[in-house]
């Protein structure tokens, strides 16, 4: 799945620490004319990613629902206002949206003069042994030589570093097609941020330090750069993710591909994954929209805490690493649920 970690902003960069859960939610219920920008949306949109991961929700109600929905595909905004009822749950801590996205690099399966940067499949050892060798251990001995154990091979070793730490994306292939990568595993040892690496040793300052910052520094300082890649010693390994086409959205937390634009990353313990939810929220991607608790991770915190899937490749790169917003997100749940939730705080 593609939230197995960070999102890559939150994993490289020093100004981000996950809200602790300091206080006992409350919620509160609202109407669907309190949402900011709820009838220009799609909801249709919203409905098909519903419809993706609604059979794999547990619970009599939401079963029912799911083939509600099927019968409403003609009427999606009838179906959201007949069956569900917005419910603002707040935690006592900021509200606060990321993006995140899948990265796309070029590769291939053989290795050639340009591509020369293996993605490994994990090895047997290292399933068994944790921690095992460090990422300079890995890359510089001969630890993997030899053993098949090349799943792809690259033309990037920065790329290849970022892949890693978002932990699956898609590869395209010299010669036609595409790749999916996923997390297969990893070397046992700790993440170190190399964003705060670079603030520690004074090149840059805290607000000056951006991913695409970092690629830049270490493609104009090679011989740094590398010794910068290894001061974080964690290494993922990958595997093929043959069972999802390349054309459609890597596999989120319910095992499903999600959708760019309208799957988010929630905390299960307030959002029921699988769950409506709509998230109201400006700054560089100003947002009403319905979207989908589809994915979750371990920097995704709290009771107003979400990640937004942005979608695959260098643009929704960009855009990813430019949002931390304000805003507010309600989950819309069965009316049974909503009002049993509101009644619990009694």
């Amino acid at each position: 799945m593609i939230r197995r970690a960070l999102a890559v902003m939150l994993a490289l960069l020093p100004w981000w620490v996950a809200p602790a859960h300091s206080e006992e939610p409350v919620n509160r219920l609202l109407e669907f004319s309190e949402l900011d920008g709820w009838a220009e949306d799609d909801h249709a949109a919203a409905l098909d990613a519903f419809l993706n991961t609604c059979g794999d929700i547990n619970g009599s109600d939401w079963t029912s629902l799911c083939s509600l929905a099927r019968a409403h595909q003609d009427a999606p905004r009838t179906f959201f206002e007949l069956f569900f009822r917005p419910v603002m749950i707040e935690d006592g801590n900021d509200p606060l949206f990321t993006g995140y996205f899948e990265p796309e690099l070029d590769g291939s399966r053989v290795p050639t003069g340009r591509y020369r940067y293996p993605l490994y499949r994990m090895p047997s050892e290292a399933k068994q042994i944790s921690p095992w060798a460090t990422r300079r251990q890995i890359e510089e001995g001969d630890f993997m030589r030899g053993r098949g154990l090349e799943l792809v091979y690259v033309d990037d070793p920065v790329e290849a570093f970022f892949l890693q730490v978002q932990g699956s994306g898609r590869v395209k292939l010299r010669g036609g097609g595409a790749m999916r990568v996923g997390y297969a595993g990893h070397n046992g040892h700790e993440y170190r941020s190399i964003g705060q690496e670079l603030v520690a040793r004074g090149v840059f300052n805290q607000h000056q330090v951006s991913a695409q910052v970092i690629r830049e520094w270490v493609r104009r300082n090679p011989a740094e750069g590398r010794e910068l890649l290894w001061h974080n010693p964690s290494f993922v390994f990958f595997r093929e993710v043959s069972q999802v086409p390349a054309h459609m959205g890597p596999l989120g937390a319910m095992n499903r591909s999600i959708t760019a634009g309208r799957s988010i990353a929630v905390d299960p313990a307030y959002v029921t994954l699988g769950s409506p939810v709509w998230v109201e929220k400006d700054g560089h991607m100003s947002l009403r929209r319905l979207m989908i608790a589809q994915d979750t991770g371990s920097a995704i915190k709290g009771a107003q805490r979400a990640d937004i899937f942005v979608g695959t490749g260098d643009k929704a790169g960009e855009i990813a690493g430019t949002m931390k917003d304000n805003g507010r997100m309600v989950v819309l749940m069965p009316i049974q649920r909503a009002y049993a939730s509101l009644a619990e705080e009694l």
